[in-house]
């Protein structure tokens, strides 16, 4: 079974279109119709699809947890997402389903495999948000369209992929989670319709909800090193200043209030650092291992109250 899932923010003029052309490829079509004021809704179930609203925006992360759950519990094979504003072409979804039947777990339709006609403007942002992503994918592979949101997913693997994040930095979110479960990801050339913007978000926004979001998952994964290494350069650098201020008063008697002062500084944002790294790392591998603990509980155990009263009889 092979479900379409679009998020839609407030596009009536778009959705018509991309739910009857995506219907062909299709066992069903779903459109998240994330809190939008306009006929987004309506137009959708005229045109046949499912429509499940949230009663206020609440972001595209939201609208692919959404989109997820649903799938999981229609208990399909197959799971495309792409934008509801006609960017995709959805008669490209065969082209991402393909790799999922030869074994991929995620296939992502890159913007720029092909020689696809992207704004300037564009490209450079997406040049960023895809270094910062990559960056954080712990180079286990290197992707080029990492803001993608024309998508295949093997629906049995969404469940460790259901984003945390509300914003548009769900995107690299799942790539990162992916990457680091080991799951086999391709990427496919697809063309790509702007014409005017159609985008309705703001792009200084989106770039720093990416970043936000990378920051966050990079300190979850690596905190000594974020925080701990640099606080203890630093610590150094402030420890170093100090005895060169200290030494300078011992042979000139000449108390230098710049050096003394940077020091001090360089000492204690150091410490603060390095205190927040360990911490970080201390907090983080007990929620790990009492996740491993719930793991372990069997889940398949069903209780009989009336069995358990009789055994205490």
């Amino acid at each position: 079974m092979i479900i379409v899932g679009i998020p839609a923010f407030n596009e009536e003029k778009y959705i018509a279109k991309v739910v009857l052309r995506s219907k062909k490829h299709a066992d069903e079509v779903v459109v998240i119709d994330d809190g939008s004021q306009d006929m987004t809704a309506q137009i959708a179930m005229q045109m046949g699809a499912k429509v499940i609203r949230h009663a206020r925006n609440l972001g595209k992360g939201e609208a692919l947890r959404t989109l997820f759950e649903y799938a999981i519990e229609r208990k399909a094979d197959v799971l495309i997402t792409l934008d509801g504003d006609g960017q995709h072409d959805p008669d490209e979804i065969p082209k991402l389903v393909a790799p999922i039947l030869e074994g991929y777990d995620i296939v992502i339709g890159s913007r720029f495999l092909n020689k696809t006609s992207v704004p300037l403007y564009r490209r450079f942002g997406n040049k960023l948000l895809n270094r910062a992503t990559n960056i954080a994918l712990d180079k286990k592979m290197e992707l080029s369209d990492t803001q993608s949101g024309f998508r295949a997913y093997r629906v049995s693997v969404l469940e460790e992929l259901i984003p945390s994040e509300r914003g548009m930095g769900a995107d690299s979110e799942i790539a990162i989670k992916a990457a680091r479960l080991g799951l086999r990801i391709k990427e496919v050339p697809i063309s790509v319709t702007y014409g005017e913007d159609t985008s309705t978000y703001n792009p200084i926004y989106h770039a720093l909800d990416v970043f936000a979001t990378t920051i966050k998952l990079a300190t979850i994964r690596h905190p000594l090193l974020l925080y701990g290494a640099p606080g203890i350069a630093t610590f150094g650098v402030g420890l170093a200043v100090g005895v060169y201020a200290a030494s300078e008063y011992l042979t000139s008697r000449y108390i230098s209030f710049v050096l003394s002062y940077l020091a001090v500084t360089l000492i204690i944002v150091g410490l603060l650092a390095t205190f927040t790294g360990v911490i970080l790392y201390t907090m983080i591998t007990v929620v790990r291992d009492a996740k491993k603990v719930l793991n372990l509980t069997p889940t398949n155990v069903v209780f009989d109250s009336q069995a358990l009263k009789q055994e205490n009889r």
